[in-house]
């Protein structure tokens, strides 16, 4: 059965083409004390929707991307090493993913395939492996089916319907926090949430833009 999202559930949003996801994820005993739900996102249908150039892209935005996600491992301390290719066809790993139950235990094996033993999981024998490791017997079938497949796109267009435009994203009290280093303002409004209905806040959230008129033209 697919299942929709609940706009007055807390989610987590995530596409294991991410570095940051797998850091944040990796962060997960700081998280706030809320059950998220884990749901897998295509990344690239975000992109194409809100008319994104994806970092990879732009070559400086790339190589700042990978040594920023370098950097934010060791200073972490988290294990960090990246596929032999990037960006890569994460299709596979996220329909997986889904397959297999999609909670947070599975979800952290196939980033740390990925991301803390650098292997591709797009590949059919990364994929086999990939298989293996999260212990799910017949994987290429598995992915196969519709069921599985319309879920990762109901996900996808559901974010979209939330205003999701990137990830890592937490969305909590129908609110949207976007990126790894989000983390402490999640936790603040986890404890504050009227913070968001001060005054500056929403006086910043809905500034107009200063190009309105050159856009219009």
């Amino acid at each position: 059965m697919i299942s929709g999202i609940d706009a007055n559930e807390a989610t987590w949003f995530y596409d294991f083409v991410s570095p940051f996801s797998y850091l944040l994820l990796e962060q997960h005993g700081k998280w706030p004390d809320i059950d998220f739900v884990p749901r897998p996102v295509l990344l690239t249908e975000l992109h194409r929707h809100w008319g994104q150039a994806p970092s990879y892209s732009v070559s400086g935005k790339r190589i700042f991307t990978y040594r920023h996600a370098l950097f934010r491992a060791e200073q972490l301390g988290i294990p960090f090493k990246m596929p032999p290719a990037h960006p890569f066809d994460s299709l596979k790993p996220m329909l997986l993913a889904i397959a297999a139950g999609g909670d947070f235990a599975c979800v952290r094996e196939i980033f740390r395939f990925i991301w803390r033993d650098g292997h591709d999981p797009s590949t059919d024998e990364g994929f086999d492996q990939l298989c293996q490791r999260v212990g799910v017997a017949h994987g290429e079938a598995l992915i196969e089916q519709e069921q599985v497949r319309a879920q990762l796109r109901r996900n996808t267009n559901d974010a979209i319907s939330l205003g999701v435009f990137g990830v890592p994203s937490f969305w909590m009290n129908k609110q949207l926090f976007w990126g790894e280093d989000a983390l402490p303002m999640v936790l603040y409004c986890a404890r504050s949430p009227n913070w968001l209905d001060s005054r500056e806040v929403k006086r910043i959230s809905s500034l107009p833009s200063g190009l309105a008129k050159a856009d219009a033209s």
